[in-house]
């Protein structure tokens, strides 16, 4: 019950949005998605009522072990495996109980494990960096979109109100032509970090992995596709759910005995899973991210696929004014009437788009309209009009 009350705290970052929409599907699958699934496996990692204690040590028939003692000094201090017993055959007569597990000499090499102390702590902060480019975009945005589209995105509205509220934002776009660039630009930065964010998780991982993650995925396919006694599961050797602990404390004599504890990490059936999905999601996350920039390159930088995309969401077959709107318009322009186009109902995007193109048309045939000088409102301003009116 209480994993059911915190999965339900985390409901505000995927509930259904009543605001005005200022991102598009790819930006949400990072700040939305990823983040949400990011939390609930912070949360999962840390729920032990699932798999019982986290971690628990074999400490034999001596009576002065103290299992609550074991347990938390092996889980504080790390666990480990030896490498030379990864690929050894284990069971009865091998010598080796469990890949990784075996008798061992002061001289061997050994892998210590103390990523499961710190797993809950990266998800989370894992969350935190990708909600972040969100945040950042929504303080820039600072509800501009909101301002302008207030009225426009109500469906029912009768003729004469809605003419004249096409006709104020008409102006208002009109008028302040050129003057979105930097919007536009911070939004495309705000779209660098979320595939900045995709790779760089990718790299963090690997480090925090001990320089198994890169290859984590490719393992696991290769695994399933193998005979399984060949081979040990690169699952169990990157988290392995026996391992090894040394606990040393005084004897009768007041000689110090070393304790060789074998210790099952139950935790690590979860972490297992958790980031084998995570390999696969991230690469699928940059890839996509990817795609959307070289789509957002082309679509700033070419003209001609700006009118095709605006005839498209528009649905108006005035093309003289499509192509004006696509010539004089430049990358900031476009992009807020993209956004529009997102959340003002058809027919009134349709109006706008008309009206806006029937007042380009004109400065093309009478140019020295252009040189009168315009005051640029602000959309304070815009919004006060768009109230009284």
């Amino acid at each position: 019950m209480v994993l059911v009350e915190l999965l339900s705290s985390l409901s505000g970052l995927v509930k259904v949005r009543s605001q005005a929409d200022i991102d598009n599907a790819v930006f949400k699958l990072h700040y939305r998605v990823t983040s949400t699934m990011l939390f609930c496996f912070c949360l999962l990692v840390t729920a032990n009522s699932l798999i019982g204690d986290p971690i628990n040590c074999v400490q034999g028939d001596h009576a002065m072990l103290k299992p609550k003692v074991v347990n938390t000094y092996c889980w504080i201090h790390t666990t480990f495996t030896l490498p030379k017993y990864i690929n050894r055959q284990y069971g009865k007569g091998t010598g080796v109980v469990y890949p990784g597990i075996g008798p061992h000499t002061t001289e061997d090499d050994k892998v210590h494990h103390a990523y499961y102390q710190w797993v809950p702590f990266v998800l989370f902060l894992q969350a935190l960096m990708f909600y972040a480019p969100h945040w950042l975009w929504k303080t820039w945005e600072g509800g501009k979109l909101e301002s302008i589209v207030m009225g426009l995105s109500l469906p029912v509205m009768n003729k004469d109100e809605r003419r004249e509220k096409i006709h104020l934002l008409a102006e208002y776009l009109h008028a302040s032509m050129h003057c979105h660039n930097f919007y536009a630009i911070k939004f495309f930065l705000c779209e660098l970090l979320n595939l900045g964010n995709s790779v760089f998780n990718m790299w963090f991982m690997n480090k925090f992995l001990g320089g198994m993650f890169f290859t984590y995925g490719i393992d696991v396919l290769a695994f399933t596709e193998t005979n399984q006694e060949e081979r040990t599961d690169p699952m169990i050797v990157l988290f392995p759910r026996i391992t090894k602990c040394s606990f040393n404390m005084y004897g009768p004599s007041g000689t110090i005995e070393t304790h060789d504890l074998m210790c099952v990490l139950a935790l690590n059936i979860i972490n297992e899973k958790v980031y084998v999905f995570l390999w696969f999601w991230f690469l699928i996350l940059a890839g996509i991210s990817t795609l959307a920039l070289a789509y957002r390159l082309l679509v700033f930088c070419i003209p001609a696929i700006r009118s095709g995309l605006l005839q498209k969401r528009a649905r108006i077959r005035y093309k003289p004014g499509l192509e004006a709107i696509a010539t004089k318009l430049q990358v900031g322009d476009f992009f807020l009437l993209y956004l529009l186009s997102k959340n003002v109902e058809l027919l009134s995007f349709g109006s706008l788009m008309e009206e806006l193109s029937s007042r380009l048309v004109k400065r093309n045939i009478h140019p020295d309209l252009e040189m009168t000088p315009r005051p640029v409102p602000s959309v304070e301003a815009y919004h006060l009009i768009n109230e009284n009116a």
